[in-house]
């Protein structure tokens, strides 16, 4: 096959999926990744990158679908850059994700002693997300079916809603998400109406100017809260737009508990802003995990799937295997939700976290639920977790650490801390099985891997998190 090159066209049977979500193809040996494939799919597919070991390709059409291809419920699945198992069996996107935990895990050899559980499935399939960023644009993605009636009055200059997949600087208008709900989708709808019809432009991530940048729409699946942050670039008569769209939501919108502006003044494309004005309302939502109840704020961290992530967070706790008389350092601890979760199980808890805001979050959703054995501690956690001055008073020598990195895992100088403080269990969750994996082969210098359990957060994607126990070993 290495005769193939960029642009060769060939038919192929799909064999699985690989960890990331790309379907696996072998043509007379030869690795082909295929792009929106599934298992058992028989594909006619053009390559578009060639590498020595390996070609990646697109599928051009299904010759023979999966025994497990499902209709997709959403009308953008295709061009939407999210939800790419949708048309795949949730039964079988968990019977995925649960080998690719293994895959990942099996250069650990004799560390794992017990097989990978089977992953705990999300509560809900549709609508468990709690946060949705949508973006405006002045490139708006025309859909198949305008392009098909090739009318010249579409207006493409101006969008709200989620990148085309593969497109950094397009958007489409969204209408019908399923992540997010029904009243969610609504405040879309409305805001783009008002936004469009403001006369002011939307944000150019090629000029780096304009006035609307991004509408993020947080809800609290247990008590109906729902939050609105409306970001502007630093754009005359910005502010008076937003007050005015503040009353006609005000006046027309669904139900909204809290809207806030703030101002994005860089040129990075993310969904946060400075100088936040609360324009409506407290400014902040809550949401219950278990009989705890959290204040979430417009810039603030929270899991994404409540439902499920309570049924993490309660795993967590069972395998930190406390009585109460333990202290347990939580770290990567944001606004605190794992640490308040186990506080009531420990003597006291101590939360570490890099970012201030999270800390502050972290303190008031302690106080909210009347916690008074968590301590939370700023700074970076290579640094605090080893310098008793840094910790400061009150922060005990812990007995069992829980460990929640972000997807690039632990820093290699927090993982020889712990070697070095060596408590007799961490407790490790994690967002990537490939950095899990790695973390759990550095320690395991001192300690035993004895429970994996994955848990799908992310249904339709490829996305898995886990959550590990692992125990000292005995000294020799």
């Amino acid at each position: 096959m290495t005769s193939f090159k960029k642009g060769t066209e060939l038919t192929c049977s799909v064999e699985k999926l690989a960890f990331g979500g790309k379907g696996v193809a072998r043509v007379d040996g030869f690795v082909v990744f295929l792009d929106r494939a599934l298992p058992g799919q028989k594909v006619r597919a053009r390559i578009v990158k060639k590498r020595k070991s390996y070609a990646e390709a697109v599928v051009l059409d299904v010759l023979e679908p999966s025994p497990h291809q499902v209709e997709p419920v959403c009308a953008h699945f295709g061009v939407c850059g999210g939800c790419r198992w949708q048309d795949l069996d949730y039964g079988q996107q968990l019977v995925w994700k649960r080998r690719h935990v293994e895959e990942c895990l099996e250069h650990l050899g004799d560390v794992l002693e017990t097989p990978v559980g089977e992953v705990v499935p999300s509560p809900r399939t549709t609508c468990y997300r709690n946060k949705m960023e949508f973006t405006f644009s002045g490139y708006r993605w025309l859909s198949p079916e305008e392009i098909a009636r090739k009318e010249e009055a579409f207006d493409r200059s101006f969008a709200l809603g989620l990148h085309v997949r593969g497109h950094f600087d397009r958007v489409f208008d969204i209408g019908d998400c399923r992540l997010e709900s029904p009243e969610a989708m609504a405040i879309v709808e409305a805001v783009r109406d008002f936004t469009r019809r403001s006369g002011l432009p939307p944000y150019s991530i090629r000029e780096h100017r304009g006035c609307w940048r991004f509408l993020v729409i947080r809800e609290g699946k247990r008590t109906g809260q729902r939050l609105v942050h409306v970001i502007t670039g630093d754009f005359p008569g910005a502010e008076k737009a937003v007050d005015s769209l503040t009353e006609f939501l005000r006046e027309s919108g669904p139900h909204i508990t809290t809207l806030v502006h703030s101002v994005n003044r860089t040129r990075a494309q993310v969904a946060q802003g400075d100088e936040e004005r609360v324009l409506w309302g407290p400014g902040a939502i809550e949401e219950e995990l278990g009989n705890l109840r959290f204040r979430i704020s417009a810039q603030s961290f929270f899991q994404t799937n409540p439902l499920a992530a309570e049924n993490l967070y309660g795993t967590a706790r069972d395998f930190a295997g406390l009585t109460g008389a333990e202290t347990v350092w939580d770290l990567y601890c944001g606004t605190g939700s794992i640490a308040l979760f186990v506080a009531g199980h420990a003597r006291k808890v101590a939360g570490f976290e890099v970012v201030e805001s999270a800390i502050q979050d972290a303190y008031r959703n302690a106080a909210l639920n009347k916690v008074d054995n968590c301590v939370f501690r700023v700074g970076d956690l290579k640094d605090v977790i080893r310098d008793p001055a840094v910790r400061g008073p009150g922060v005990a020598l812990p007995d069992v650490v829980i460990t929640d990195p972000p997807r690039a895992g632990m820093h290699p100088n927090v993982i020889k801390a712990l070697l070095e403080l060596a408590p007799r269990r961490i407790v490790a969750v994690s967002c990537n099985p490939a950095t899990l994996a790695r973390d759990l082969a550095l320690l395991s210098e001192r300690y035993h891997v004895c429970r994996v359990q994955p848990f799908d957060l992310f249904p339709h994607t490829p996305h898995i998190e886990c959550v590990v126990q692992l125990d000292r070993k005995a000294k020799a």
